[in-house]
């Protein structure tokens, strides 16, 4: 079989882009349910057709959209926890402080967020795709990190890591998702602050 040529590459990419940009905005616009191909299709300025011959259905798609979302723009700061070195204070805030920003900076984000959970019900293998791309990754690199610094004596580092991405979450959740941060008001840096704590305090401790 022919191998194509950096031309072809390239508008492979060009089109495999502008699929995808279509498909956020109608899967941001209508939800998961109410956006078919055909309106894919007419969002990225391609046919039917090209679509299918690029996503094998809705489901692949939206599944590439979540990789697609995890590796560009980063939501769960996978990059900086794959590089992690150093203090544990240091590093846990940089990670917390990257994760709030890269999702305070896109308010697609959420909305893509809504979507999942929005849809979850009807649909639970697009919120297992969340989970498996984005949500999986984070917890199993952050706990390979707490368990490598053995000075911290953590009990068991897979629960602190639960621990620190969930109450991150969760702050997320009740500030941006459910409206409610005037509700149950939490600063930031106060809530990092905190959690930190709840990991670095046992060495404190032993010191």
């Amino acid at each position: 079989m022919r191998k194509p040529n950096k031309v072809e590459r390239e508008l492979s990419n060009e089109k495999t882009e502008a699929i995808l940009d279509g498909a956020m905005q109608e899967f941001l616009a209508n939800g998961y349910a109410a956006t078919s191909m055909d309106k894919i299709a007419a969002a990225a300025s391609v046919s039917k057709a090209t679509v299918y011959s690029y996503f094998q259905d809705k489901e692949r798609l939206f599944t590439v959209l979540i990789q697609h979302l995890a590796q560009k723009k980063e939501l769960f700061n996978l990059q900086k926890l794959h590089a992690m070195q150093g203090e544990p204070a240091i590093v846990l805030k940089s990670f917390a402080d990257g994760m709030l920003n890269n999702i305070a900076a896109d308010p697609q984000i959420l909305t893509f967020l809504r979507v999942i959970i929005g849809e979850s019900g009807r649909f639970p293998e697009l919120a297992r795709a969340f989970v498996q791309n984005i949500e999986k990754p984070t917890l199993e690199l952050l706990t390979q990190y707490l368990t490598s610094r053995s000075e911290l004596q953590l009990r068991d580092p897979e629960v602190a890591a639960r621990a620190f991405i969930g109450g991150i979450i969760h702050f997320v959740l009740l500030q941006e998702v459910l409206h409610s941060g005037d509700l149950v008001p939490m600063e930031r840096d106060r809530l990092l602050d905190n959690l930190l704590e709840l990991i670095i305090r046992p060495l404190a401790k032993v010191q």
